[in-house]
């Protein structure tokens, strides 16, 4: 990763100034916890007759008559020493040490630039002279809050990055962290030491584990600190400040998670484009994207197509069950994995599922919270699926709803379009369901574009699917057919989307005819307007935000134009090039935005939102009627009961 020009280069010699203190403190210190419960911090036996200390005692002069840890005391040197049977520090050990000592040495590196820069540093000096006004005393407690906080992020952020190589499967169930203490930076570094060697006694017994328990350590100590953050006074210069340290390609923008995760192998069973059967627009929207995805620039942080508009950053896939959306989902990430391989970039994908709704307070929205930060994290190339998105997310008003359904439906809410969402183009999330009628309405016009997943509909998808699930293991001949001609994309999306001319739905075809034969054909922006407004006033949700999707799905189809497939297989042509280069390569090919798109575009939200208005209403109604019938037939059996 280059350095950028807001980047401030953090030197070497300052970082190296601090290696000694940060050496002192894995080395020992004391600490008597405020907040988590001392407890015993002893590593479980591994087996019976199996002790947890080291199996030899040293013989080296000197070593033996080393001070013998008090209670409360911490040496995560000797913690991180004693991980396994060798009696020896182990490579990796070291490694982990080594990752340790120079995280602390940047994280106080750049807290006394932050000091410098806030004017903490002579806050300091003030109070020790005993010449602190007590009218400064409380800018002076926030500073130093600030300060501690901005330390233990940059601790975590850097350990993780320094260890990122070092990851592989293994995963530790690591609780929240509970000793992070805000008074100073010291003795907030103090508490977080203090717990990770207890986590590390706890859960480390091998070399890989240690490594999964000190990144697994990071990960929580930056989210807690950034959500503890968002109610902190005094870090506006850490929030807008950004550093660099080129020896470790180590960048730091505010609380902005900046470590270098490698991808990991994806376990799924990937789909050729003309293994979806049927599905033309949403298939053509997810190879689009797919490609869109990948002109993501990593040093500008920015993707030109997020710039220029028609960027998908959120879409809904719907459908009845069994018409290919977990198929779509398997396609589009394979297309996404197999362009991330040719480039060498880092692609994440994950699928936020009901097994992240928890029975505990608070839990489910952190879940969502996580799941949402992975995919968003600027380092890689993300796509974050939810699945069955109406039994994930609470509808509000719903007594159906859980608390932890809820929870999650006021995350995606925030996350998809809230105050601070920055559309960076470097990720998508793709929300599917059976029943969009049951999504928050809120929630579901988040979603930016609709994915109609309708499956095979002509006689040629269904010959085509029929002969792509048997499979090659038979020996029936094919017959007259032009095996998956019907599949071809240009020519399937171009009837597609002159299908929605007119709209399909019924409602909305009246208000269609009504406008149209008032005011004549809706070839203006003045026209088109009056169409909108008649929309609104046949159902009142469709709002300011309904407008703005349709206009993002125009410029989507601005877009509407395929990346060479040369541009993905060699990655000098388009994808290595600077931002304004790509800039300029995408706007050649971009296509002149017409009244009949807008219309089209104007026909498919609008049908979608009737027909989920439609099915929401029909199915109130109809738990309505039960609910009547029910007690309609209680009242029976108990004047029956009553009379007898």
């Amino acid at each position: 990763m280059s350095q950028t020009s807001d980047q401030v280069e953090l030197r070497e010699s300052d970082i190296r100034a601090q290696y000694g203190a940060a050496l002192a403190l894995l080395d020992g210190f004391d600490h008597a916890p405020r907040l988590a419960q001392a407890g015993p911090a002893t590593a479980p036996e591994r087996s019976a007759g199996i002790g947890t200390r080291r199996a030899f005692r040293s013989t080296t002069p000197g070593l033996v008559t080393r001070r013998t840890a008090p209670a409360g005391a911490v040496s995560l040197q000797d913690r991180i020493g004693a991980v396994g049977d060798d009696a020896l520090t182990t490579p990796v050990q070291a490694q982990v040490l080594q990752a340790l000592r120079r995280a602390l040495a940047i994280a106080m590196a750049v807290g006394d630039q932050l000091a410098d820069r806030t004017g903490l540093t002579a806050l300091k000096a003030a109070n020790l002279n005993g010449t602190l006004s007590a009218d400064r005393r409380v800018s002076f407690a926030q500073a130093l809050e600030a300060e501690a906080l901005a330390v233990l992020f940059v601790f975590g952020s850097a350990t993780a990055h320094l260890l990122a190589d070092r990851a592989g499967g293994e995963t530790v169930d690591l609780s929240q962290i509970d000793e992070i203490l805000t008074d100073n930076a010291p003795l907030a570094v103090n508490g977080v030491l203090w717990e990770l060697d207890r986590d590390i006694a706890s859960l480390a017994t091998s070399d890989a584990t240690l490594v999964a328990t000190v990144l697994a350590f990071a990960d929580a100590l930056q989210d807690q600190v950034t959500a503890r953050a968002g109610s902190a006074a005094g870090l506006e210069a850490f929030r807008q400040a950004s550093w660099h340290v080129a020896a470790d390609d180590f960048a730091l923008r505010g609380f902005t998670p900046a470590r270098a995760r490698r991808s990991t192998p994806l376990t799924m069973a990937f789909k050729k484009p003309h293994e979806v059967i049927g599905n033309h627009i949403a298939k053509a929207q997810a190879m689009r994207l797919a490609k869109m995805l990948m002109a993501y620039d990593f040093d500008r942080r920015l993707n030109p197509f997020a710039e220029l508009g028609g960027f998908i950053f959120t879409f809904m896939g719907d459908g009845a069950p069994g018409t290919g959306k977990t198929t779509l989902i398997q396609m589009m990430a394979g297309l996404i994995a197999g362009y991330c391989e040719t480039a060498g970039y880092a692609f994440r994908y994950q699928n936020l599922s009901t097994e992240n709704i928890d029975s505990y307070q608070g839990k489910s929205g952190q879940n969502a919270k996580a799941f949402v930060d992975n995919i968003l994290d600027p380092n890689v190339i993300g796509f974050g699926t939810i699945d069955d998105i109406d039994q994930l997310a609470g509808k509000r008003g719903d007594r159906q709803s859980s608390a932890g359904q809820l929870e999650i439906t006021a995350v995606l809410m925030d996350a998809f379009a809230g105050a601070g969402t920055v559309v960076r183009g470097n990720c998508t999330f793709g929300l599917f369901s059976n029943f969009p009628e049951n999504v928050d309405d809120a929630l579901r016009q988040r979603a930016g574009a609709r994915f109609l997943v309708d499956g095979p509909q002509t006689q040629h998808d269904y010959i085509d699917i029929l002969h792509l699930l048997l499979g090659k293991k038979h020996d029936i001949p094919l017959g007259d057919h032009d095996l998956y001609a019907a599949q071809a994309i240009q020519r399937a999306v171009a009837a597609s989307y002159a299908s929605h001319a007119r709209p399909k739905d019924a409602t909305l075809e009246n208000v269609f005819d009504r406008v149209q034969d008032r005011i004549g054909p809706l070839d203006t922006i003045a026209k088109l307007g009056t169409y909108l407004k008649a929309i609104q006033e046949a159902d009142a949700r469709f709002t300011g935000r309904a407008i703005k999707n349709i206009t993002d799905a125009v410029k989507v189809r601005a877009m509407d134009f395929e990346l060479p497939d040369d541009w993905m297989e060699d990655p000098e042509l388009f994808l290595f090039q600077d931002y304004d280069t790509k800039m300029g390569m995408i706007s050649e090919l971009r296509k002149p935005i017409t009244p009949e798109t807008v219309l089209q575009e104007i026909n498919r939200y609008a049908d979608s939102e009737f027909r989920y208005a439609d099915k929401s209403d029909a199915v109130a109604i109809d738990t309505a009627v039960r609910e009547m019938e029910r007690m309609a037939e209680a009242r029976r059996r108990f004047a029956a009961g009553g009379a007898a």
